[in-house]
């Protein structure tokens, strides 16, 4: 984020924390695209994505007296994210898994890449434990540092660490059986 965007954050929390409404609306656009981001690449469900979006914010708005800094506005939205996320597979209520059929074409062309590989590779990713998948969606999709992992998930950042060896091991497992052997 920018410094004169992180400026006009703050700003607007001094203004919520006065009564001004349209000061959160101001909040929410600077913040839907991450919190839309980490819970769609999380759930693979872009429905189920903008829902846990409305609630993540409605549990800011409720608790925005808490917060303290548009740092840590970001930190917060980013773990209740993680959490919620997290939580609505739990339950049953996000199985995660979308029609690769369902998802539209990019509108613009985009670098080359290999479209069977990315399909097959989010499969797998959409396979791994709920941690470790998140993990995995905050450090290379959401290109967050392993501390800031570790403060969003509330977990030692040595357990960021081993889930992220984890995870990558069983993916690079998973993709060579899938590939009939081939050493990834």
């Amino acid at each position: 984020m920018s410094k004169v965007a992180e400026q006009a954050v703050e700003e607007a929390l001094g203004r919520c924390a006065v009564g001004d409404r349209s000061a959160f609306a101001e909040i929410v656009r600077a913040h839907q695209s991450m919190v839309y981001s980490v819970a769609l690449h999380f759930l693979r469900n872009p429905s189920m994505a903008e829902d846990l979006g409305q609630e993540v914010f409605l549990e800011l708005y409720r608790n925005l007296s808490s917060i303290k800094s548009g740092v840590h506005l970001r930190h917060w939205l980013r773990k209740v994210t993680c959490h919620r996320s997290i939580d609505r597979v739990r339950r049953g209520h996000g199985g995660g898994m979308v029609s690769l059929d369902d998802v539209p074409e990019p509108a613009t062309a985009e670098q080359v890449r290999d479209p069977l590989m990315e399909q097959k590779l989010w499969r797998l990713v959409s396979s791994l434990p709920d941690k470790a998948r998140m993990v995995l969606i905050l450090r290379y999709q959401e290109e967050m540092e392993l501390r800031e992992i570790a403060e969003a998930m509330e977990i030692p950042i040595n357990s960021v660490k081993s889930s992220m060896d984890r995870a990558l091991g069983l993916l690079r497992a998973k993709l060579a059986r899938s590939m009939g052997g081939v050493k990834v």
